[in-house]
């Protein structure tokens, strides 16, 4: 019954895979996974979109196997660059266990902030993502989608400056739980999650401040709509806590197309607005992201 109804909605979404034909099922999957369904590289390391974690896991196998994606990424904005690069493993479609490095460089801007020309910030994550119910692309019959927690393990090295900015720790745990659903009928890729955190700026400036120390629920969501097997196109919204008295945080927006190179590579490319960020205003500019996956 899940593969006819699957069949009916791949076709209806134009998206021509005949699951019975293994010739052109080769053409759209990757280790048993359609094209750009396990979401890309998240700035924090895990599947997702760019700025918001999905429920999906990581690789492009599914529960017979085990899968795995790298990926690098630069975040050009107004006044400051990050870089991030990470990997993520995915056991048996079923948990995610990933790893992301951030460099957040001050550029100009680290002179005027007085912390000197260039100064960087770096921040290390590690997660883990555990899919506890359903599935995102299978479950075609029914409105249940895809659900996950997890928990991502942060670590910045600027333990000094943070508390000199009003930040209480240089380390923290984000919470989260996740879901999304792949509507093939409508072509349509949605996900949204809630994350428990005391992140400043995802913890490049700490964690917790002088106006709040407290865990807060944070909104994050992405909708993309599959113009092809291989292009996906859509917005995300990234809500924040506003912890630090120095500098309001804003919440993220971007608008992303993400292209399937081939069945290992893809590519994502993003206008972000980031809001104002330590006390300089209208952070935006260009987010690029290079995948490769197995």
């Amino acid at each position: 019954m899940r593969t006819s109804l699957l069949k009916s909605a791949l076709a209806a979404a134009g998206l021509g895979l005949a699951l019975t034909s293994p010739a052109a099922a080769s053409e759209i999957t990757t280790g048993g996974k359609l094209l750009l369904t396990g979401g890309v590289s998240a700035l924090e390391g895990g599947a997702g979109g760019g700025l918001a974690t999905w429920a999906v896991i990581a690789g492009n196998d599914t529960s017979s196997g085990i899968g795995g994606k790298a990926h690098a990424t630069h975040v050009g904005v107004s006044d400051y660059s990050l870089r991030a690069a990470g990997v993520a493993v995915g056991l048996f479609d079923r948990v995610e266990l990933s790893y992301a490095r951030q460099e957040f460089d001050t550029g100009d801007t680290g002179a005027k902030l007085g912390l000197g020309q260039g100064f960087t910030f770096t921040q290390d994550i590690a997660g883990v993502k555990v899919r506890v119910l359903g599935d995102a692309v299978y479950d075609q019959d029914r409105w249940l989608p895809q659900i996950a927690v997890g928990a991502q393990f942060k670590s910045n090295d600027q333990g000094a400056i943070v508390r000199a900015v009003g930040g209480q720790d240089d380390s923290g745990v984000d919470y989260y739980v996740a879901a999304t659903k792949l509507v093939l009928d409508k072509s349509l890729i949605l996900s949204g999650a809630l994350r428990a955190t005391k992140a400043n700026q995802t913890g490049l400036l700490g964690f917790g401040g002088d106006r709040s120390d407290d865990y807060k629920a944070q909104f994050e969501g992405s909708a993309g709509w599959l113009v092809s097997k291989r292009l996906v196109v859509g917005a995300e919204y990234r809500a924040k806590p506003s912890n630090l008295g120095f500098a309001k945080e804003d919440d993220w927006i971007d608008l992303f197309a993400a292209y399937a190179i081939n069945k290992t590579v893809s590519v994502t490319a993003a206008y972000v607005d980031l809001g104002d960020i330590a006390t300089f205003k209208d952070q935006r500019g260009l987010y690029l992201s290079l995948q490769a996956g197995f």
